[in-house]
């Protein structure tokens, strides 16, 4: 179908010698600002009006800016299904499962249809983040289901139902306590979660909790009344003053850095193509250090556009107020980094993978954390999450993505460079420590720079299958530098992972500070015969055994530990999840979703049934879609 308004993009970019693509996703990402001062300034009471403004944007964007109704559709789709889902099926344990399993899938089928195009590419990113959205919605409104029948004493067959399937206690943690759905949205409201327009096409996701505070203005509670700006285009006393602060210094600032960061994109694809890394002369014409260095700046410059997406999209919920976290009493400043997605200082001065990973995509991380790897952890934390949870979230990840085999290479090497890096954490690092393991020593500058070299190239190696994605495209980048930082994994792994790694560690640790001192210590009571040799000996031992590591597990892109696990408990924890498939078969868990099935029917069945007290049709109200009971009729 003719579109005039993309047509006329398609013929200035043209005009321009610019993508088209690139244009219209640039426009729809600037003109947010304006459309949120608008927003922002709608009546604070009509939270639905809020709502209609936001779907009519979205669909302004998707179908009249970037001309992608199959895109539209495709989002549509995911959207409805969770929302009826959710809203039908809700009493049975497997739905959040349900709906994560489906929605991924038909996300990878996007990734394996639509991204195959520029513009299909466009809308299996807003897929992306549509899939965090409501995958975290299905498993915030099952929470609060559970902590609902958990609080009550309720004797109806549906409870009894629902307790034979939670025989364990319920436990959250305070995060996801934070974020729990008590109550199933409108079917308005619930679309207008999803299609977000400040972040339908690059993000940042965020949970329906966070949205629904906004619409409602919970959010700004603790803001002093002072902060508040006046509206002076309001006659009425009670609306003359608006809760959302204002913000638009801060979000200047967020454009202007994301503008550096665009300049610096194409101005680096001048400087250094990347389809360089592709071409014979690349390796003839150029030393390797040349190339490893070359690699490190085009990843550079691949995280400079994702940079400057990222903030620009945190920019514009700053200026609608989603970005608002808070108060701060102390310093009488707004915190506005609900939504921060980046930390690029700390990206590009970190000296490990962890601490890389932490500030990138920090909402994804947050996703994979408590909505993947603590859902199939064992509940309460009396347990430590095994290789199911961990493997069960890199895959996840690693699909979440895409489907390219560039994907894989990626993170599965990103995952043994990682173990690697906390080896040289644990064995190395204390080398240049002082006695008390907490103080740098003299050399300690000498690790940060070699640590901070090692993981910058490293990141630039290993992200160029994630730029090419192609695999024999992948691996040729690889091989023009000999795959050095494989052959460096491999050594490491060998060392502290192989036949020798008793003995190697035990080499190590006699060279600490720590160690050495311990060793001077005992050698005097031994000299002197002292009982408190034995005792000292004995503490050493129990530290050395019992020992807890600083580095807490991190969920950062679902990327593991691959020192963490052995074959041994990766076969405990596979005997124990098919042990709690064979309980739950015994329990007759295949019959109670088969009545859980038909609860649902029964439920959607009422619900579109006519009304005692009116016609059906208000019922099919798309602003006052709610569960039955949950309505203020």
């Amino acid at each position: 179908m003719y579109n005039p308004l993309a047509a006329f993009i398609e013929k200035l970019a043209a005009d321009v010698g610019v993508d088209d693509q690139i244009v219209k996703i640039a426009i729809c990402l600037l003109s947010t600002f304006p459309l949120n001062a608008v927003m922002k300034r709608l009546p604070d009471n009509r939270p639905n009006l809020k709502c209609g403004y936001i779907l009519f944007t979205s669909l302004f964007y998707l179908i009249g800016v970037l001309n992608n109704l199959s895109g539209f559709r495709s989002l549509l789709t995911s959207s409805l299904f969770t929302f009826f889902l959710t809203r039908y099926y809700s009493h049975s344990k497997l739905m959040p499962w349900l709906n994560f399993i489906l929605v991924m899938l038909h996300l990878e089928y996007s990734h394996a249809v639509l991204s195959k195009t520029q513009s299909g590419s466009v809308i299996t990113g807003a897929e992306m983040v549509l899939v965090m959205k409501i995958t975290a919605f299905a498993w915030s409104y099952y929470d609060g289901q559970m902590l609902k029948k958990n609080s009550t004493s309720s004797k109806d067959q549906e409870s009894t139902d629902l307790k034979k399937q939670n025989t364990k206690p319920y436990v959250l943690t305070d995060y996801q306590k934070s974020k729990v759905v008590s109550k199933h949205p409108s079917l308005l409201k619930f679309m207008a979660y999803c299609f977000f327009y400040p972040s339908l096409l690059t993000g940042p996701a965020f949970d329906f909790a966070d949205f629904d505070s906004w619409l409602d203005l919970s959010i700004f509670k603790d803001l002093p009344e002072s902060f508040k700006p006046k509206n002076r285009y309001s006659s009425n006393k009670a609306l003359q003053k608006r809760e959302i602060p204002k913000n638009g210094r801060v979000a200047l600032k967020k454009i202007a850095i994301a503008f550096v960061f665009l300049f610096l994109f194409f101005k680096s694809l001048s400087i250094v193509p990347m389809q360089k890394t592709l071409e014979s002369s690349f390796v003839t014409e150029h030393g390797f250090w040349y190339r490893a260095f070359y690699l490190w700046w085009t990843g550079l410059a691949a995280r400079f556009k994702y940079y400057a997406a990222w903030t620009i999209a945190e920019a514009s919920c700053i200026v609608c107020g989603l970005g608002y976290n808070g108060f701060d009493t102390k310093s009488k400043k707004i915190k506005w980094n609900r939504v921060q997605n980046i930390d690029f200082v700390a990206f590009e001065t970190a000296q490990n993978t962890h601490a890389a990973l932490e500030a990138w995509n920090q909402n994804t991380n947050k996703w994979l954390k408590y909505y993947i790897y603590l859902r199939v952890s064992p509940p309460g934390g009396d347990k430590k999450p095994g290789f199911r949870a961990t493997f069960l979230t890199f895959l996840t990840s690693a699909l979440w993505h895409g489907t390219s085999a560039g994907y894989y290479l990626t993170f599965i090497t990103g995952a043994c460079f990682q173990t690697c890096g906390r080896f040289a954490r644990r064995h190395f690092r204390p080398l240049f420590m002082k006695v008390d393991g907490k103080t740098p020593g003299p050399y300690k500058p000498l690790y940060d720079i070699l640590t901070y070299f090692a993981t910058q190239l490293a990141f630039g190696y290993m992200v160029q299958p994630f730029i090419v994605l192609n695999l024999k495209d992948g691996l040729k980048v690889w091989a023009s530098v000999y795959y050095y930082i494989h052959i460096g994994v491999a050594v490491m792994m060998f060392a502290f992972m192989g036949p020798y790694k008793k003995k190697i560690i035990k080499f190590l640790n006699s060279k600490t500070p720590q160690k050495r001192e311990e060793s001077k210590k005992l050698e005097q009571l031994e000299k002197n015969k002292d009982s408190l040799s034995d005792i000292l000996k004995d503490k050493v031992e129990y530290e050395k055994k019992h020992g807890k590591s600083d580095e807490d597990i991190k969920i950062n892109l679902g990327i593991p530990d691959l020192d963490q696990y052995d074959i041994d408990e990766m076969s405990k924890d596979y005997a124990e999840f098919m042990k709690d498939y064979a309980d739950w078969k015994d329990a007759k868990g295949l019959e109670i979703e088969e009545s859980n099935i038909q609860k649902a029917f029964e439920k959607f069945k009422k619900e579109f049934s006519p009304s005692t007290k009116g016609p059906s049709r208000r019922r099919m109200s798309f602003s006052d879609f709610t569960p039955l009971g949950e309505r203020n009729d």
